[in-house]
């Protein structure tokens, strides 16, 4: 399944409906907080199924006090435990490399730290809460 840089408002969409899915609808967080005022500097990603062509997937990055800022991970319950965060993750570092980023940061809800860390993510801070949700700050050098 393909990732690809959204170039356009129905990709961005795509992209949106994939994080009310899980984020909004799953997890419960408030849309307000999901969709936020970093919407627009940032870069977003979204992966298509290939043969239905349905979104299954997104991400966000942004550059944050010099790292990238990898953000809004999300894959569809369908897709999950086939790859597509992992190859998510892979296009996102990847489009950082190619911006000169080579410090990436995100905040990983606590059950995904297991995923992050088999990506070379290291844990970096004590446990907080975002939107209500467990988190840890996570690091890695690409």
């Amino acid at each position: 399944m393909p990732v690809k840089v959204v170039e356009n408002e129905k990709e961005r969409e795509d992209a949106y409906t994939v994080r009310k899915i899980v984020f909004v609808e799953e997890q419960n967080v408030p849309l307000e907080e999901e969709i936020d005022q970093f919407e627009e500097e940032a870069t977003h990603f979204v992966m298509y199924q290939d043969e239905i062509k349905k979104a299954v997937a997104a991400g966000r990055f942004r550059v944050v006090d010099g790292y990238g800022k990898v953000e809004r991970i999300c894959v569809l319950k369908e897709a999950r435990k086939l790859g597509a965060g992992k190859a998510m993750m892979e296009a996102i570092e990847h489009y950082a490399q190619t911006q000169g980023l080579h410090k990436l940061k995100l905040n990983a809800q606590t059950h995904a730290i297991p995923f992050y860390s088999s990506l070379g993510y290291e844990v970096v801070s004590e446990e907080f809460l975002d939107a209500g949700i467990p988190h840890k700050t996570m690091l890695k050098e690409v």
